[in-house]
């Protein structure tokens, strides 16, 4: 049988050798990524079958990073693997295109079970919080949106890289932007936000899971 092709991306050395070492036996690795921009240019040069990556990464986020992952190949299945045991991340990592959702501590034993599981077209949830993440799921009332939801997808970028604590000269050359461009965004999400400072956007996107404080 063929084996999966993966990428891991996760922004911790460490982490990234020990899925190494779980995956050795039954999956190729193709790549590692440490952010969520080099992620995407990997996908597209490496054309994985699952894509295993966390919630909080540097530069852009595992969960704008599925969403523009899962435009580019439609086909890659997409596992998140994180220290989230918040079910409303897991929910809305199913509702942006991913098939597995499984928390760290778990990934000796879940891991290649999940892999096995999407590949097959089927969902994975771990254990520990699938109740709470699949009884909303097959409500057929929809979910409230998060604030953050509202923000455009280039909104949410500047949000997380202006948290992160890059100028926004640093912001407008790292999405090509100008920096009047930059600072209309920054604008538009404090006021969308209700946030009135730097700090509060920060103390924002680290209580929402856009930036990590490791």
């Amino acid at each position: 049988m063929k084996r999966p092709r993966i990428v891991l991306a996760d922004d911790h050395t460490l982490v990234l050798e020990g899925l190494c070492k779980i995956l050795e036996d039954e999956c190729d690795v193709v790549g590692t990524a440490e952010d969520g921009r080099k992620l995407l240019a990997m996908v597209q040069e490496r054309n994985p079958d699952v894509v295993v990556l966390d919630i909080s990464m540097p530069q852009l986020n595992g969960l704008d990073a599925a969403r523009q992952l899962h435009k580019l190949l439609p086909a890659c299945k997409i596992i998140f693997l994180t220290m989230h045991a918040d079910p409303t991340y897991a929910r809305e990592a199913f509702q942006i295109g991913a098939s597995g959702y499984l928390l760290k501590r778990s990934a000796a034993t879940e891991l290649i079970l999940a892999i096995q599981a999407v590949l097959k077209d089927q969902f994975y949830v771990t254990p520990v919080i699938a109740k709470e993440v699949l009884l909303p799921l097959c409500d057929e009332s929809p979910l409230l949106s998060d604030a953050k939801n509202r923000l455009t997808p280039r909104q949410r970028e500047v949000l997380q890289l202006a948290a992160e604590g890059k100028a926004v000269k640093e912001i407008a050359d790292i999405l090509h932007l100008s920096t009047k461009t930059v600072e209309f965004h920054k604008t538009q999400i404090m006021r969308e936000l209700k946030l009135r400072s730097t700090p509060e956007l920060t103390k924002y996107a680290i209580a929402h899971g856009i930036v990590s404080l490791g």
